[in-house]
This record gives C-alpha cells, structure tokens and sequence, in this order.
C-alpha cells in the first residue's frame, strides 16, 4: 500500500496547500508589521512549489531568504546550544 513517494511521517513536508511530498527548500521570512526584524518564520517547499510560495512571500515584503533544507537545519544546529 506504500506509494514510492511515501516517507517517514515525522520527514517534513512542503507548506503548499494539500501538498504532502517531501520538503527540499525553507522560505525564511517575517511580517514587518508584526514581527522584529529578525525574527523568522518558515515554510517548507518541494521543488514544485517553492517558485510559487517565493512569489506569494515576495509581493508582500515578507521573504528574506531562501535556502535548501539541509542548509537551513545545519545553520541552526547550534542555535538551541548556548540557552
């Protein structure tokens, strides 16, 4: 009953809509209007549909950067260490 695009369920997926393929990019970004300048929030991309998700955040003012997810999880490995 596994497709070939099942994953391990805790495996995190792109934050499209009803998209559950497993997620390759994180689109880092915050709303000025209610977040401080460096704060962050995320959503998760598949290769379909980071173009898309980039765009929505981008004509809003709201992504500040896009960056494979190994990349994003390596950067922040030892955030959780000094507190």
């Amino acid at each position: 009953m596994n497709s070939p695009d099942a994953s391990d369920s805790s495996a995190p997926v792109c934050s499209a809509k009803g998209c559950r393929t497993p997620a390759v990019w994180v689109l880092a970004w915050n709303n000025p209007k209610l977040h401080t300048p460096e704060r962050r929030k995320t959503w998760l991309a598949c290769d379909e549909h980071r173009e898309h998700l980039s765009q929505f955040l981008g004509v809003r003012g709201f992504l500040k950067d896009v960056v494979t997810l190994k990349e994003w999880e390596e950067s922040t490995a030892g955030d959780d260490q000094d507190g």
